[in-house]
């Protein structure tokens, strides 16, 4: 059995082994998400699949998730970040930032991009601003069977 990264605060866990996942959990987190409304649990499981994903846990209770998707030198890009209401504000989403950005195959990328619409504050924390050249991002953007 491969040994994943993993950080223990007092009886908190965040791990990036993808067998501790619960998709029941995460995508009952990601139905109160405004960036994932709409997407189909089969979407979330093969993007997750896919990519780099750190779970937050009490005990084996998964109570966050955050995924990046990177090439591990150049560029990463942080998605699904979520920590459970009953468990915000005691620092556990800041937690799970830094532990990211410490991941040995993260902390050397050079360009971390990610969305948000209502947490500026808290990733400007870590280093994130508007990108210094907007008009030179552009993105293709393609609705889920079913969505609008």
């Amino acid at each position: 059995m491969p040994e994943y990264f993993e950080s223990q605060r007092g009886g908190f866990l965040i791990s990036a082994d993808p067998a501790r996942l619960d998709f029941d959990a995460i995508c009952d987190f990601l139905t109160r998400a405004y960036w994932a409304k709409g997407r189909p649990r089969e979407a979330t499981e093969r993007a997750y699949a896919h990519s780099l994903v750190f779970g937050l846990y009490d005990g084996s209770r998964q109570i966050g998730v955050a995924r990046v998707l990177s090439d591990t030198a150049i560029f990463a890009y942080l998605m699904d970040v979520f920590v459970h209401e009953d468990y915000r504000a005691r620092g556990l989403g800041k937690w799970l930032l830094e532990t990211i950005f410490e991941h040995p195959d993260l902390k050397n990328v050079r360009r971390w991009m990610l969305a948000t619409s209502d947490a500026h504050e808290l990733y400007a924390r870590y280093g994130f601003k508007s990108p210094s050249r907007p008009d030179s991002w552009m993105e293709r953007l393609k609705p889920f069977p079913g969505e609008g």
